[in-house]
């Protein structure tokens, strides 16, 4: 399964990788030809790979906090959270390489009270100030409990895209496919005091099963 986000890229490296051979066929010398061949193969090989979706089986919990991304927990920090929590928080950042699934998926149940596109800067995804500076969209998830969190697509250096299809007022449901970041890129989730970490920095997530916290109070 692959995103929908992708197809349109996909179907041009597949168009790109055809006229690339026809050409080394008809121009290029046999042994170059078949070189051409296989770097052009390879390289369109890795962008479907890039788009692939598989299936996740979300864990039962209302109160759980699911990762909405693949990748590696970078940091874990307290912050002072005055966009949307307006309180001191932790936040929690997953870096996604390029070899990860791009997919993203709702961290928590709720209200989608808030949402910000915010253009910017593409610094590496692993920067500390890219959670600020970066290119990103900015969400913050009433739950059920009265509980705030708020959460951030965020760009990396070989990002240039978020993509997201959720929109202010809508109710999320945890797991859910959300959107997508293109090439490279980091997620922030935030979250409030009563909430129990269940990672730590070095933790590799998967998006959609690997529970990152859980409300205790």
């Amino acid at each position: 399964m692959f995103a929908r986000d992708g197809y349109s890229t996909m179907i041009l490296a597949a168009l790109v990788t055809v006229g690339v051979f026809l050409l080394a066929h008809f121009y290029l010398d046999h042994w170059l030809a078949y070189l051409i061949y296989v770097i052009v193969g390879v390289c369109c090989g890795i962008v479907i790979y890039f788009f692939r979706d598989p299936e996740r089986k979300t864990p039962e919990g209302e109160h759980l906090v699911i990762s909405p991304a693949d990748g590696k927990v970078v940091l874990i920090k307290e912050i002072d959270e005055q966009v949307y929590l307006k309180d001191k928080a932790t936040q929690i950042s997953i870096f996604l390489s390029p070899l990860d699934v791009h997919v993203n998926r709702n961290p928590i149940s709720g209200k989608l009270e808030y949402l910000k596109y915010h253009p910017g800067k593409y610094l590496m995804a692993w920067n500390e100030h890219s959670s600020e500076l970066n290119e990103r969209a900015d969400f913050g998830v009433l739950h059920s409990t009265g509980t705030k969190f708020f959460f951030k697509q965020i760009t990396g250096f070989l990002a240039r895209r978020i993509v997201y299809h959720i929109a202010e007022g809508d109710e999320l449901t945890a797991g859910e496919r959300f959107g997508i970041m293109k090439f490279g890129s980091r997620m922030d989730v935030i979250v409030p005091g009563n909430v129990k970490i269940n990672v730590k920095e070095g933790d590799r997530t998967v998006a959609g099963e690997s529970i990152i916290g859980e409300i205790v109070s």
